[in-house]
Order: structure tokens, then sequence, then C-alpha cells
């Protein structure tokens, strides 16, 4: 015969003081895992959202990032006519030329300055990535003037609309916010490839080449055909692979996030055990009598690990809530692969609180074991005789 649940509900009511307490601390250690678990959540949508897997990166072979990579207008003409990329409605390849460096602006979180990826391309690379425009209009050809993401202009006081940045060999006008969506470029910065190049004296050791391929089905013998030509000394992969590999920039904060939420997850265990196994000392009446009444060892130690459970849930719950708040906050984290900042948003999504909730489960059934099994293990004589 079971122990109804009411009696564990009615028995955490009584306690309310302890059961408070004891939720408040499993709630804090599933928060601190939820907010990590958030973060990454957000900053891997970013660089989901970035690549498409129709478009191909092309960087020189050996190179680790676009920032290191060097690739020449003339290595650009044999590659821009491969077999396999799309063509534009006027028949001109879907090909971009583009170069990447990484200037410092003041950020509102850190006025001495972040570095910001600022991309040079043609339009044809604008074209490729479907972006829109929020403010302003989109740089022209030739012109001192960029178009800066929604989240740099956010962050970075200088570069919001109709402001100047000074970079390069002078002044740049900011003339448009573009948006991207959730993906990393709304952390960059776009101007033309002519004048971007020159500024830094770059005007043919640029960074890589984003082509667009015809169909999906043309993806792997275009990738094949850039990296078996000999000519080119390239390396090419789809887009989404490169961004997908950018996903490390939130390793360390994984490592130190979950190093926290365990050692946390221990106390909150060993508050969990200690607060049962009062409960145990003090129902010791309660649990003769329950097993005078004919329930048995087995029913007793379900009894207590359910409550124990329920404990734990209660705090799971309170750390969701804490935790929901961060949800769709901006945030920005340095990228060790283009050392640069990336801006994205905290994504507290179901399947997270979901996770959440069932780590606290875990401290709970942790906690509660051994009290339970204390408390079935108890003679029904002894348990009767104490006080």
């Amino acid at each position: 015969m079971a122990i109804p649940l009411t009696y564990n509900f009615r028995n955490l009511v009584v306690r309310k003081t302890t059961t408070v307490m004891t939720a408040l601390g499993i709630a804090l250690t599933v928060a601190v895992l939820l907010s990590v678990l958030a973060l990454l959540s957000g900053l891997r949508t970013a660089f989901a959202s970035t690549g498409d897997p129709l478009r191909v990166l092309v960087m020189r072979k050996g190179a680790t990032a676009e920032l290191n990579s060097g690739v020449t207008r003339d290595v650009f003409q044999d590659i821009k006519f491969k077999p396999g990329i799309a063509r534009d409605p006027t028949g001109q390849p879907m090909a971009s030329l583009e170069m990447v460096t990484v200037i410092n602006l003041p950020s509102v979180d850190s006025p001495q300055g972040m570095n910001v990826t600022l991309r040079g391309l043609l339009p044809v690379g604008v074209q490729m990535r479907g972006l829109k425009i929020v403010e302003g209009r989109w740089f022209q050809t030739g012109q001192r003037e960029v178009v800066v993401g929604k989240s740099i202009a956010r962050r970075y006081p200088d570069a919001r609309l109709h402001h100047q940045l000074r970079f390069g060999k002078g002044m740049w006008e900011v003339v448009g916010v573009m948006d991207g969506g959730e993906s990393a470029v709304n952390s960059e910065i776009f101007g033309d490839l002519g004048q971007v190049s020159s500024d830094f004296n770059r005007q043919d050791g640029l960074s890589s080449v984003l082509v667009q391929a015809a169909d999906s089905s043309v993806v792997p013998a275009l990738i094949n055909s850039m990296n078996d030509d000999q000519k080119l000394n390239v390396t090419a992969q789809t887009e989404r692979s490169y961004y997908d590999a950018q996903t490390t920039a939130g390793a360390p904060l994984q490592f130190l996030g979950v190093f926290v939420s365990v050692i946390m997850a221990v106390g909150s265990s060993f508050a969990a055990m200690n607060t049962m196994y009062a409960a145990v000392a003090r129902r010791s009446q309660e649990i003769g009598t329950l097993r005078v009444l004919g329930f048995s060892r087995g029913s007793i130690l379900l009894s207590f690990l359910a409550e124990s459970l329920l404990l734990s849930v209660l705090g799971g719950l309170l750390g969701c809530v804490l935790v929901l708040p961060l949800n769709n906050v901006s945030t920005g984290i340095g990228n060790f692969v283009t050392f640069s900042e990336i801006a994205f948003n905290f994504r507290v999504t179901p399947q997270i609180m979901l996770d959440g909730i069932l780590f606290a489960m875990f401290m709970g059934a942790v906690g509660g074991l051994f009290p339970a099994r204390m408390a079935a293990r108890k003679e029904i004589l002894t348990a009767l005789r104490e006080i």
C-alpha cells in the first residue's frame, strides 16, 4: 500500500521555512547552470543562423579564419568561373571577394574599446546574404561609408546612424544599420571593398571569397574542385561549417559554468540531505505509526524520496523563474577565432528549463536517498519510543 502524495505536500507546507531555504539553495544552483546554458544557446544560434549550406567560403590553405587568410584578386578571377557557381539575373557569377580585419571601438561595457569585425565586400556579397536595412541605406561603391549590424549600433555609441568612425586613413560615415536576424552579421561592419582595402594598404592581399552554389547537389563537387586545384592553393568549405567551428569561443565559459554548477550541486544535495535527515528525526513517531497502520518499508522509502524530489522540483522551478529575465538580454563575448566581439542574446528555451528541472531532481534524489533509507529501516517500537 502506497502512502498518498498529499502526506508529503502537507509536510512540506508545515515545515515551510526549511522548505523555502532548501528550495532556494537548489534554485540558485539551477539558475547558474541555466544562465550558462542560455548563453551558449544564444551563441550557437548566432553562428548557426549565419551559415548557409549553399554558400561556400574559400580561404588560403592552412588558414583557420578569414582574419589570417590571404586571397589575391588573380585567384578570385579563377574561382568565380568555377562550374556550379550560381549566376545573378545579369549573368554574373555570385562570388564576392572580401577583406576582413578588426578595428577598436569604445563599447557600452568597455570605454577603452573592444575589437569589432570590419568587412570590405562587393555589392554581390550583400545580395548573397539576403540582409535588410532597418535604418538609413546601404553604402555606395567608392564612398567612405559603412553599414553597421544592429548589435553594433546598440552596443557601440560611436557606430550609430549618421555618426562617424575613425579607422584606417580617416573618417567613415555610418549610413545604415542592417539586420541579420540572429546571425553574427549583426556584430560586423560592412564597407566597400575598394575603399576598405585601400585604407589598410591591402589592394591585393585580401581575405576570402564567398560564392553561392547553384543548388545543394553541386556543393560537394564545387568544394572538391577548389580544394584539388593546386594553382589556387585554397581551402573551401561551406559557410555553415566555418561558423560551426567558431562555437569553440564558448567552450571556456561552458567548462567554468558546469564546474561551478557541479560544486554548487554538491552543496545543494547536502542541504537537501540535511533537510530530509532532520525531517526523519522529527517524525520518528509518524514513521512508527505508518508502520503500525500497515505501510511497508518500501512505501516509506518511496514516500520520503518523493518528498525530497518534490522539494527539488520546487527549487528547479524557482531557478527557472530566476533565470527567465535573462531571456533575450543582449551581451557580447570575445571570439578566440576572429579576435573580435560577437554580440548575441541569451536564449532561455523550454528544453533548457526542462534540463534545469531534471538537474534539480537529480540533486533531490541524491540528497533524499539516504535519509529515506534510514526512515524505512526504523524498527516500529524504536520509532514509537523516540520523541
